[in-house]
């Protein structure tokens, strides 16, 4: 671990852990062994990361995230409270013999409240996707999704603003 690591004292962190210089874990996190947490991060109250997960620097994840097996999460990544990644394609209770499907969030991507990610995907850099939006297919770069399922609403810059609306049907 490496200096100036805050770590709540009801966080369970393994011993078998990398996390970055500046990074505050909070109140009731669990980081699992393999997982590894970059520099300046902030893993909100009731964040569950799996074994093996890989979180970029600069990242923020919300409260009552689970970041499971198979996420890769790029550097400056915004994930809102909520936010529900999956990891199996077909889940089943008593399928023993089930497989880790992966799913990439590109730098600089911003995941709203409650949005669902479903595994297999690839959030852009720079793409946003709105609270409460389902993602069942790859986000392109600096591109703004919503609704359920996501779909494509307007191109974005570097800083989340429109610059390319989706052109409005005729009433």
């Amino acid at each position: 671990m490496e200096a100036n690591v805050f770590i709540h004292q009801s966080a369970h962190i393994s011993d078998k852990t990398e996390i970055g210089c500046n990074t505050k874990i909070w109140i009731n996190a669990q980081v699992r062994e393999n997982a590894r947490i970059g520099q300046n991060c902030i893993i909100s109250k009731d964040v569950y990361i799996d074994a093996g997960v890989s979180i970029g620097n600069g990242c923020k994840i919300q409260n009552s995230v689970s970041v499971y097996a198979g996420v890769t999460i790029e550097d400056d990544v915004f994930v809102g409270p909520n936010v529900s990644f999956t990891n199996d394609r077909v889940p089943r209770a008593f399928n023993e013999d089930w497989k880790i499907t992966r799913t990439m969030v590109k730098k600089g991507s911003s995941l709203g409240a409650n949005a669902t990610i479903i595994c297999g995907t690839t959030i852009g850099e720079y793409a946003m996707v709105a609270a409460g939006s389902v993602v069942t297919n790859d986000v392109e770069p600096y591109t703004l999704v919503m609704g359920n399922p996501a779909r494509f609403y307007a191109k974005i810059d570097k800083q989340g603003n429109k610059i390319a609306e989706i052109e409005k049907c005729n009433e």
